[in-house]
């Protein structure tokens, strides 16, 4: 099993763009506790608050930029010269992307193809891992979990942007990114992201805490929407795992890959609530939201049997726990515990977790 450590990241230089969002800041301050020397590009976080700030900043030495301008990823590029580069930046939101569909696409296709072209004429760079979704596939509402061999598509905008973006990756895969010394591409796609920090809107989690913590009530659009809910860090391992192995073994691995949970983690909605008010306490509860609003999928399953085979990876924190590990985030930062002290502890248990 392939276990992010020292022993490989320490001294690396790695590029993180969307270092500023939820899933980046928990990923640059893991990457800082390995030792790696990573730098970023993002914009601001668009959250308040927001993790990033909350961490305090300081331990990435990052650039404030937009992936849609070129001649700004170009500078960075050229500036730090990367080995390993990881892209997280996008946007990220399901219903956000029915609001503003054009800056959905600029930011997830063209933003990409930016990083992508400034990687390949930068010759230090080794691995990229372009991060997507599992809202890449064409969801069909099977009860099967997807594989990674299986048709890219999506209807509403952001699931859309992400099914090209895997397009755009395996083009350029194929036709840039396949020189006998040059560096290798690959892509993540992982599931429904939980984990303290999260603050963005119209995230099931992130909308239940803001409601605990004011004693409002909690609506739901679809309690009996399945998804593969995942604690952040199992991602994020699978991330640096892939990364590793493209430094590693090159092309071997360069093709896209799931970091998904186990199929008992794949919990409806309303069981995620129940689960989350039973943590929480006192206070908490949900009802049926009869707004209408724009359609999502039902069911939605991704199968990481392949990563788990040829990079040795596994989840490791069920989903039981990893509700309780989010609840106790925002518990202890209430109460006045500092952020960056809660994060730093709760990923060196992760690192102690044997998996699943």
């Amino acid at each position: 099993m392939v276990i992010p450590s020292s022993s490989f990241w320490a001294g690396k230089r790695v590029l993180l763009t969307g270092h500023t969002g939820f899933k980046g800041s928990w990923a640059s301050l893991w990457l800082r506790k390995l030792g790696a020397d990573v730098f970023g590009l993002a914009l601001e976080p668009d959250t308040q608050p927001a993790l990033w700030n909350l961490l305090g900043r300081p331990f990435l030495d990052g650039s404030l930029g937009d992936i849609r301008n070129s001649a700004v990823v170009n500078a960075l590029f050229d500036a730090r010269q990367p080995e390993i580069v990881i892209h997280m930046a996008a946007q990220a939101l399901v219903h956000p992307s029915y609001a503003d569909p054009v800056t959905t696409f600029s930011t997830n296709i063209m933003g990409l193809i930016h990083v992508l072209e400034a990687a390949r004429r930068t010759p230090s760079v080794r691995a990229f891992v372009n991060v997507t979704s599992d809202k890449c596939y064409e969801n069909r509402e099977q009860i099967w979990a997807y594989r990674e061999d299986e048709p890219m598509g999506g209807s509403d905008p952001y699931s859309a942007s992400k099914g090209c973006a895997e397009l755009v990756t395996a083009s350029y895969r194929r036709s840039f990114f396949n020189l006998p010394q040059g560096p290798r591409l690959a892509s993540g796609r992982a599931g429904n992201v939980i984990g303290g920090g999260d603050w963005s809107e119209d995230r099931l989690v992130a909308d239940c805490v803001r409601a605990f913590q004011t004693g409002s009530l909690v609506l739901l659009r679809n309690p009996l929407a399945t998804r593969p809910w995942q604690f952040v860090l199992e991602p994020i391992s699978g991330y640096l795992a892939l990364a590793q192995a493209l430094y590693e073994r090159g092309s071997e691995v360069a093709e896209g890959w799931n970091f998904a949970p186990p199929d008992e983690d794949a919990w409806t909605v309303g069981r995620v609530v129940e689960r989350l008010i039973d943590a929480w306490g006192s206070g908490a509860s949900w009802a049926p939201d009869k707004d209408m609003r724009a359609k999502e999928a039902m069911l939605l399953r991704v199968d990481a049997t392949k990563a788990r085979l040829r990079l040795g990876w596994r989840p490791r924190l069920p989903l039981t726990e990893a509700l309780g590990w989010t609840v106790d985030w925002h518990k202890a930062v209430a109460a006045g515990e500092p952020a960056l002290d809660v994060t730093i502890r709760q990923i060196e248990c992760f690192e102690k977790l044997l998996p699943a």
